[in-house]
């Protein structure tokens, strides 16, 4: 078994507690659906947000609105470059797997333009 990483990527709407939380549940139930995931087969996550983004931690949903109760999460602001896309939040999970699999990357809303 190895670790490989699943990047994805959504804008939030706005930055409020419920825009961020409805956010993370989108994005992360994406990349869960298309990376056939469970808690178990998880490493730890990362999540990242722009400046703009800071009226919740992503990681307080995905624990209470996803369950992943038993999952290593951190938060970090993402570099502030000029001309970067706004109110974007950024995740990295970090998954257990057999080395044939094949991560498929998710971006929703806005962040399509980052790929």
């Amino acid at each position: 078994m190895i670790t490989k990483g699943i990047r994805g990527a959504i804008t939030v709407d706005e930055n409020t507690e419920s825009a961020i939380k409805a956010a993370v549940v989108e994005l992360l139930g994406e990349m869960f659906r298309k990376n056939d995931l469970t808690e178990e087969k998880i490493s730890h996550i990362i999540f990242t947000v722009t400046c703009d983004l800071n009226a919740a931690f992503p990681a307080k949903f995905a624990r209470l609105d996803m369950g992943l109760s038993k999952t290593a999460m951190m938060c970090f602001n993402e570099l502030d470059v000029p001309g970067a896309l706004p109110k974007c939040l950024r995740v990295l999970i970090v998954t257990n797997c057999s080395e044939d699999f094949v991560p498929e990357f998710v971006y929703l809303k806005g962040a399509d333009k980052l790929r």
